[in-house]
Order: structure tokens, then sequence, then C-alpha cells
């Protein structure tokens, strides 16, 4: 047992990518489903990733990437010029 907690300490788990459905990403981002999908489609929004023919999910951490660059832009155009 105390062979494997060391292996742990000296190799720690990477974080795995966490995948979510569109219900969360809607949660997440505040946008529609129709926002989302012509975000996609000009390239300013995480693609999803395809799992099965119908079904897809996002990157989470892509997604709350996407929402920290939304922030900082938002507070950059609120700076006033000195």
């Amino acid at each position: 047992m105390e062979d494997q907690t060391n292996e742990r300490r000296i190799h720690p788990r990477l974080t795995e990518p966490n995948l979510i459905k569109l219900d969360a990403v809607k949660r997440i981002c505040g946008l529609s489903r129709a926002s989302i999908y012509g975000a996609i489609k000009l390239g300013t929004f995480p693609p999803p990733v395809k799992l099965t023919g119908r079904a897809s999910a996002w990157v989470k951490e892509e997604v709350d990437a996407w929402v920290q660059q939304r922030i900082a832009i938002s507070r950059r155009k609120g700076l006033k010029p000195d």
C-alpha cells in the first residue's frame, strides 16, 4: 500500500478533461443554443467533441477559458484612458 502512495506523490495524476453537454455549456456561458453554434461557425467559441454519430460534448476547461477571456475583454473595454 505504501508503494502506491509513494507512486502517486512521485507521479501525480494528470487532470483529465471534463466533458459537458450543451445544457451545462449554456448555463456556464449564458448563451443560447443558436448563439453557441453561431459562434462555433465563426470560430469564436470552442467546438464540441463528437462522441457518437449524434452525441457531442464540450471540454469544460475550454468553455471556462472562453468565459474568462470574455471577462478580460469586457474589463479592458471598461477602462478609461489616462
